[in-house]
């Protein structure tokens, strides 16, 4: 695994299709604990739960399930990762995503972390790309 989650030591990760390089890390000190993931100079907060929940989810789902990638302004497509993210009915009632204006994209930078937390198989074509839990 590249990196420990820390900040001074944050996983390097690559979008499913490989494109876009990023990096995330845990912040515990924060209310609520978060994930910070930074994308160039853009920086993004999910909940600290994300991997966990999304794993649990993943699992139950029992199949490959298409991530759905989606800015939070867009409506994001039934039965993806992405809309699972900002339901209502996931574990922490709504979106992952912490920063208003910037809660989307979900179902771009989570699952590569599972991927590289052994978590998760996630397909890696140049665009529909999907995941499913191990």
């Amino acid at each position: 695994m590249s990196g420990s989650g820390t900040q001074d030591d944050p996983w390097r990760l690559r979008t499913a299709p490989g494109t876009s390089e990023y990096t995330m890390h845990r912040d515990e000190s924060a209310d609520p604990p978060v994930l910070v993931c930074r994308v160039g100079s853009t920086t993004l907060t999910y909940r600290l739960s994300a991997p966990d929940d999304l794993h649990a989810w993943l699992l139950e789902q029992g199949d490959w399930v298409p991530l759905g990638a989606a800015d939070e302004q867009k409506d994001a497509a039934p039965g993806t990762v992405e809309a699972w993210g900002r339901d209502p009915g996931n574990p922490v009632g709504g979106w992952y995503g912490l920063r208003k204006g910037y809660r989307g994209r979900f179902g771009m930078y989570l699952p590569p972390l599972l991927e590289e937390m052994g978590l998760a198989e996630l397909t890696h074509d140049a665009r529909s790309n999907r995941v499913r839990g191990r």
